[in-house]
């Protein structure tokens, strides 16, 4: 009886999680269903998992102008590697003295960390101070260096030093081992998956971004990935009233649901590429933080 009470728990569990999983899956397969759908079906059919009519016009739309999207898939996609290495880096350094119960000036740094969560300095003194005295607009470096370290992540990679048993630093010193040697073979290597957590995160943080666009680039060519597809996708309504009028596409439906369904593909395609490369990492890191958080 109690082998067929956790069976019939088993059943029930893997249930939940299959249903779970298909909740997941069916909304993601309906768009990318309805981006490859005709428009005039979508009206008269509606939604559904298989296109009824294939159609590719809302991505021939999309990359009308192939160079400027092909332009800002190369920037944000160097500006997201850059800084989530930068990222990653940084803070996995600043969080080792951190951690150490040796360091002097431990209390005072975490207070300044702590402080930074939950004051800023604001919109208006970030702009002029990235504007008027560092020059950073209108140039790539204006997406890597604002926001390089993140105090709550910086916590958390903190504590997850914490949690690496003292011996292990104390005989790699008696080893004769460095703190540099020890942060970056020991320590580090360690706590990877919270490491690789972080970073993925932040990857997709910065692959989203596009308000760093709207106020410090005016060069097209500068354009965040993001930043372009809400332009169009602004544009979006003004391209239908022409296609209405006859200006644009004639007696052509212009495919504004198919449309909008496509930049999200488009903008979401390369990350869902490069999550199973993090997955392992990203649930052993979740794992990791809830067992000892």
């Amino acid at each position: 009886m109690k082998k067929h009470k956790i069976q019939m728990g088993q059943v029930v569990l893997h249930s939940l999680f299959l249903i779970m999983v298909v909740l997941y899956i069916v909304p993601f397969l309906m768009v990318v269903s309805i981006s490859f759908s005709n428009e005039t079906s979508l009206v008269r059919d509606g939604y559904h998992l298989i296109p009824k009519v294939f159609s590719l016009e809302a991505y021939r739309l999309v990359f009308s102008d192939p160079t400027q999207v092909l332009n800002s898939y190369r920037t944000t996609i160097l500006f997201t590697a850059i800084s989530t290495f930068l990222a990653v880096l940084i803070m996995g350094i600043m969080a080792y003295p951190l951690s150490r119960p040796n360091y002097r000036l431990k209390g005072p740094v975490s207070f300044m960390v702590l402080f930074t969560m939950l004051f800023s300095g604001g919109m208006v003194p970030s702009y002029l101070l990235i504007v008027k005295y560092l020059h950073l607009n209108n140039t790539i470096w204006v997406y890597i260096l604002p926001g390089l370290v993140s105090a709550y992540n910086l916590i958390i990679i903190r504590t997850n030093y914490k949690s690496l048993p003292a011996e292990l630093i104390e005989a790699a010193k008696i080893d004769g081992a460095g703190e540099l040697y020890i942060c970056f073979k020991i320590v580090m290597p360690l706590c990877k998956p919270v490491l690789a957590s972080i970073g993925f995160l932040f990857l997709v943080n910065k692959w989203n971004d596009w308000n760093t666009s709207l106020l410090y680039i005016t060069k097209p060519e500068l354009y965040s990935l993001q930043y372009l597809l809400q332009r169009i996708l602004n544009e979006a309504e003004y391209l239908k009233q022409l296609a209405e009028t006859g200006e644009l596409m004639g007696n052509e439906v212009f495919p504004s649901e198919s449309f909008r369904y496509a930049m999200a593909m488009v903008a979401a395609g390369p990350v869902l590429c490069v999550f199973p490369f993090f997955q392992k990492y990203f649930a052993k890191g979740m794992t990791l933080g809830g067992v000892k958080g």
